[in-house]
């Protein structure tokens, strides 16, 4: 019978959907494993990212499942958002209806593709049984100091009446409603997530489990600096402009200093100095960049503000610039500039015709003479620098920080680039925060017992006038819980990365209505053991959710301070060598591959054609191919029934030289495709191993029953490891030829030897050391293994390697000089 996928893979998803074989709950019996893919926002059709991404954490899961262990693996929707508010707005439903016929969709597509999801424990963000524990955690950050109300600068757009991202303010206009983006004062809810500051960054060293880019990527989003903050007062203002440096030993070189443009004290500069319209002016085309355009940009803009400040140390006046490379919420918003000893600094100077003092020289006693022609950027020794000429660069520090100190003008200081996080939204689509506002009493936290605060249905969207909150009948006028009398409450809405920052705790026991979660259950469960997505999450979701993770843990509610082991970042799917896009034109839309090639090929594909932290650029043929592997795997099966059928026992010592060879070549497969599953999670070499396997299988004529009994065992081992990446025709065969789909094969450790030879070694065509290694390694790993040798070490000792010459299983010159 010919192999019809889609009949197959309708009979399975039939059979799954109805008895949930993936069903899991708490068993100590067994060791636990929680693997976890991000979780999707419904937007309406799922995408090849989504397919590869799933397709991964899948084959781990169903491998370790037939491994025995427990393994966790759940499903949910990040279902808040602005896409769903905007859609509801241009179509006149609700966010509510737009969200869940996407769901609906959705999740119709990931049962089409097989995945092994306990859907039991599936969660969607927008419902009140799993806001309500937002606002819970809520209360507990603001009874314990993290949750506060204060005044930032944001990106305001006047005709939606909303905080924009800086991502949804690019060339200064709302992405919503094309309107010039203003900056505003306003008072907001933040999460005091820098009191975690130097914990989230020295907990990086313990995520063993972690790609190092990503654990550099936070490093650098935290920003730990230590330096100093120093005072410098404004000539004809009442005001000290506080900057901070990593480099105060260099402060008498300091020529000008450089201010952000949304900085508190430039309203005075444009309200009581002579070039008020001009400091304006400039300050509205900055606000016209994105933030990435001013970190980006290799131009260095900058607008005198007629104002001066006072250099502390030696009472010298320097201009006062507004500079586009300065940020306000880094730092302190202001910064000294010393040109001779910083590139941006110099090249600013140059631009702007400004003075360039040298005051760090490499040599005690060294002049310097004539213009400098580039910045020292090194540490040595001061000149110029009043009584602290001739230090070093280190001991002057502290004693210019004490000096700051016995003063009062300043101190040593540690800043960080990460700021509390803001989590204020002027949107109806997200949590409601659980506040109220009192004239009599103030901010009252609502009371527990009252949660959930739940979102009206009685509101209008019309994308204009603020929070559609606003406009309901029935949410904002309420009772004080203290005095009784008449209130508000808040109809800001929260972030909607509080909703993915503790998701994953809630999966473990989805359906609780007493508390977010067991701690007895997250004792077991927790942490995530794999967790899977896009390195687009590098920093502000996977910082977010291990500081919520942090605070559960300081709460006494989670066993842990970190929530992922081990992460795993994969590429994008491409096409054509572009990203896919709806502008593009490229998008390839995985129903249609599935109802084409079935969705097995599409997932061994997907796996198949690059590593998983590698992009893939899409290519039908591709998953055609896929589709004609499987079917020759099935054929086999068909012409092979016979033999595959039979119970006859399996002898070794009594098989012909090829049936052994077949044998060796089974364990060998078995122990490596484990090994890349389990231990490298390089999926498209462990494919690659199966097609070999296959290969060698489909080739091999048995020349006795013993040989029979090794092509049914083969065939029997290739299906069980197939079956993670190909589940719905694996599960057929199982069933046909009464192969045990529920266990790995293991592998018998003196078959899966590879077999050895002596590696000749020599040094400039002279042998120095025979190694005994494995057969078919490739010249990187021969001159490693060489290098373990005592007298090939000796040889190479203060040498440098000019180029290797290396045969192959049998001999690697190294040629040194």
């Amino acid at each position: 019978m010919a192999y019809n996928f889609e009949k197959v893979e309708k009979k399975w998803k039939e059979k799954w959907e109805k008895e949930n074989p993936y069903k899991v709950d708490v068993d100590k019996s067994k060791k636990k494993f929680y693997c976890l893919e991000m979780l999707p926002y419904p937007s309406g059709r799922i995408h090849m990212g989504h397919v590869r991404n799933y397709s991964i954490g899948d084959v781990v899961a169903r491998y370790l499942s037939m491994k025995g262990y427990n393994v966790l693996h759940p499903m949910g929707w990040d279902a808040f958002g602005l896409p769903a508010e905007n859609a509801a707005i241009k179509r006149g439903d609700h966010p509510r209806v737009h969200t869940v016929n996407h769901i609906e969709m959705m999740r119709k597509q990931l049962k089409n593709l097989g995945f092994s999801y306990d859907w039991e424990r599936e969660i969607a963000t927008c419902f009140p049984d799993y806001y309500k524990w937002n606002q819970w955690f809520f209360l507990k950050m603001y009874e314990k100091g993290l949750a506060y109300r204060s005044k930032r600068s944001v990106n305001w757009c006047p005709s939606c009446q909303t905080v924009l991202a800086n991502e949804q303010a690019e060339g200064g206009k709302c992405w919503r409603c094309d309107s010039e983006v203003e900056q505003k004062e306003l008072e907001q809810w933040f999460i005091k997530i820098t009191d975690y500051a130097d914990r989230l960054l020295d907990n990086l060293d313990k995520l063993d489990g972690w790609p190092d880019n990503v654990k550099e990527m936070q490093r650098n989003w935290i920003g730990r600096s230590e330096g100093s903050i120093v005072k410098f007062k404004v000539k004809d203002l009442d005001n000290d402009l506080e900057v901070f440096t990593t480099r105060v030993d260099t402060i008498f070189g300091c020529t000008f200093v450089c201010v952000a443009p949304n900085h508190q004290i430039v309203k005075e500069f444009v309200e009581k100095g002579e070039l008020g319209n001009e400091v304006k002016a400039f300050v509205e085309k900055i606000n016209k960049m994105s933030r990435e355009e001013r970190l980006q940009t290799s131009e260095k803009l900058g607008q005198f503000t007629g104002f001066y400040a006072i250099n502390p140390f030696n009472n010298k006046e320097v201009p006062i610039y507004l500079a586009n490379f300065v940020l306000a919420e880094y730092g302190t918003g202001a910064v000294m500039s010393v040109p001779a000893h910083d590139e941006r600094d110099f090249e600013f100077a140059k631009k702007y015709g400004l003075d360039i003092v040298p005051v760090i020289a490499p040599e005690k006693d060294y002049v310097y003479r004539g213009e400098l022609e580039q910045a020292f950027t090194e540490y040595g020794y001061l000149v110029n620098s009043g009584e602290f000429t001739g230090l070093k660069t280190e001991e002057a520090k502290k004693k210019m920080n004490k000096w700051l100190e016995e003063k009062g003008l300043g101190k040593a200081a540690i800043t960080y680039k990460l700021k509390d996080w803001g989590i204020s939204r002027q949107r109806y689509w997200g949590t409601p925060i659980p506040i109220i506002y009192c004239d009599k009493c103030g901010i009252v936290p609502v009371p527990y017992e009252d949660l959930p605060v739940e979102l009206p249905d009685d509101v209008e969207f019309k994308g204009e006038g603020g929070s559609p909150l606003l406009t309901s009948k029935t949410f904002l006028k309420t009772t004080c819980p203290k005095c009784g009398g008449e209130a508000r409450r808040e109809t800001d809405t929260m972030d909607t990365f509080i909703d993915s920052s503790w998701y994953y705790f809630r999966y473990i026991d989805p359906k609780n209505n007493e508390e977010p979660f067991s701690k007895e259950k997250v004792d077991y469960w927790a942490p995530v053991d794999l967790y899977i997505g896009g390195i687009e999450h590098a920093t502000m979701h996977l910082i977010y959710t291990r500081f919520f993770t942090m605070f559960l843990h300081d709460i006494g509610l989670v066993p842990v301070e970190e929530p992922v082991k081990r992460l795993l970042t994969q590429g994008m799917v491409i096409k054509d060598g572009r990203k896919m896009s709806k502008s593009l034109g490229n998008v390839v839309d995985p129903d249609e591959m599935i109802k084409k090639y079935g969705a097995d090929a599409v997932r061994l594909f997907m796996l198949f054609a690059a590593p998983p932290e590698k992009e893939i650029d899409w290519q039908d043929q591709g998953a055609e191919g896929a589709l004609r592997f499987l079917t020759r795997v099935w054929n086999f099966g068909e012409d092979n029934a016979e033999i595959i059928k039979s119970n006859s026992e399996i002898s070794v010592d009594s098989m012909s030289s090829k049936g052994k060879n077949l044998i060796k070549k089974l364990h060998k497969t078995v122990k490596k495709v484990s090994e890349d599953i389990e231990v490298r999670i390089h999926l498209n070499t462990a494919i690659a191993s199966l097609m070999e396997l296959f290969n060698s299988l489909s080739s091999f004529k048995p020349e006795n029953d013993s040989d029979k009994a090794a092509v049914r065992e083969a065939f029997s081992f290739l299906v069980k490891m197939l079956m993670p990446f190909a589940p719905h025709i694996c599960s057929e065969m199982g069933e046909i030829y009464g192969i045990d789909l529920t266990k790995w094969p293991e592998y018998n450790e003196s078959l899966a030897k590879d077999e050895t030879f002596l590696l000749i070694v020599q040094v400039n065509g002279k042998v120095k050391a025979r190694v005994e290694v494995e057969t078919g390694i490739d010249e990187e790993i021969a001159f490693n293994e060489a290098l373990k040798d005592a007298k090939v070490a000796k040889a190479l000792e203060g040498k440098s390697v000019v180029k290797k010459i290396y045969i192959p299983n049998r001999l690697l010159n190294i040629v040194v000089k």
